[in-house]
């Protein structure tokens, strides 16, 4: 694929596709870190001779988190130590007003992208490239830079329909990434363990899959939600646990736990908000309607035992809601577990690299990635839509310029 020394950037339009996706603190709606926009904000400054629009998107639509980008242009823009323009818009005669009188060196940032209904979907190249967002932006641009490795497993009309229409290569935490990745799955070894936390079921599941398939999940240790799946898997919760989709995903790990039965470790005790308190209990005393706030102390010690003998461990997700302090002994015990370890530990999620900085053990992790889903599905051996995007664009001007 193409880098940003392959493509005649200098004073051309550039619209670069970086992920800022952000964890917000649960009570003010600030941002928790701010690692994905100090990643961005990289090339950026390596662009600094372009004009360059910068698009992101930021939460899910009905969560929490689906805000606009006006904190990110406002971080942003004192790490560059510079403006960042935001038109609060994104494909508006506002936006288009503000792209065509960009001058060089300067920076804009587009709202939130799937604030637009069709970055919530998932298309060919040629279909993406035909979607109102694309065709709107891409005739104010010269080139497309995708940077936004976290989002690399999304087919979503700014990853792969910019790139179908404009000359395109990839940004620097791309390149970063794929050299260190490529450099660990040289020195892995078994036994795989990977520590499965968080609140994102579906995407667990299809991980789950995928590393197994590719024989990188010889113990899968669950936390989080998608614990919470398995244990009703497995009987031991009888009761709804307010999952999307929740019979389909239960029926996925009765399968998975048949027909790999020695492969899942499931939390024996977790910890619960008691009277403003954190209280540990073992998992056959939880309450109806009683929200798992992280794993209790035996389930931290017996993870933490496989942890250290294993040869390679990968944990997205974390295990508990660490932002809460009465519930971060989890994800830190797990963590320092694996900065303790003499195999290749791999942390991904933006989440995780926040707590990794709070915790200050950041850097005894062989990598770190803001990455999730993105990075599971690549260390399972899936193709990505990014990735697969970079290749075609790059085939395209080298089969040009051989005509």
């Amino acid at each position: 694929m193409l880098t940003l020394e392959d493509l005649p950037l200098e004073d051309k339009t550039v619209f670069l596709r970086v992920d800022l996706n952000t964890p917000l603190e649960p009570n003010n709606g600030k941002l928790l870190e701010l690692n994905r926009i100090q990643e961005a904000s990289v090339t950026i400054r390596d662009l600094s001779k372009s004009k360059v629009v910068v698009g992101s998107h930021q939460g899910r639509v009905g969560r929490s988190d689906y805000v606009p980008l006006n904190q990110h242009a406002e971080a942003l823009s004192k790490m560059l130590g510079k403006e960042v323009k935001f038109p609060e818009d994104i494909f508006g005669p506002t936006a288009i007003k503000e792209i065509d009188s960009l001058k060089r060196g300067e920076v804009l940032l587009l709202d939130n992208l799937r604030f637009t209904a069709e970055e919530n979907m998932e298309f060919s190249p040629e279909e993406a490239s035909k979607t109102i967002l694309v065709q709107k932006l891409y005739k104010h641009f010269d080139a497309c830079v995708l940077d936004a490795f976290p989002t690399a497993h999304r087919a979503h009309p700014s990853i792969v329909g910019f790139s179908y229409l404009l000359p395109t290569c990839a940004g620097r935490i791309v390149s970063k990434e794929l050299k260190a990745l490529n450099r660990i799955m040289t020195v892995e070894k078994a036994p795989f363990t990977t520590v499965l936390g968080g609140a994102k079921v579906s995407d667990r599941l299809e991980a789950i899959d995928t590393l197994i398939a590719n024989k990188r999940a010889d113990k899968v240790l669950l936390c989080g939600l998608i614990a919470n799946v398995f244990l009703k898997a497995a009987g031991k919760i009888e009761y709804d646990i307010g999952v999307d989709k929740e019979e389909k995903a239960v029926e996925k790990a009765t399968r998975l736990m048949t027909e790999f039965p020695d492969t899942f470790e499931l939390p024996t005790d977790v910890a619960v908000m008691r009277s403003g308190e954190r209280k540990e209990i073992p998992v056959s005393e939880l309450r109806n309607g009683e929200k798992v706030m992280d794993i209790g102390s035996k389930t931290i010690d017996h993870y933490s035992r496989i942890i250290r003998s294993s040869g390679t461990i990968f944990m997205s997700g974390p295990p508990g809601y660490f932002e809460d302090e009465r519930f971060g002994l989890g994800t830190e015990s797990l963590l320092r577990a694996m900065a303790s370890s003499f195999g290749t530990t791999i942390v991904s999620g933006g989440h995780l690299s926040a707590a990794l900085q709070r915790f200050g053990i950041k850097e005894w992790i062989d990598h770190v990635s803001t990455a999730g889903g993105a990075l599971v599905l690549f260390l399972g051996g899936r193709r990505l839509p990014l990735i697969e995007a970079l290749e075609q664009s790059e085939n395209k001007i080298r089969n040009s310029k051989n005509e």
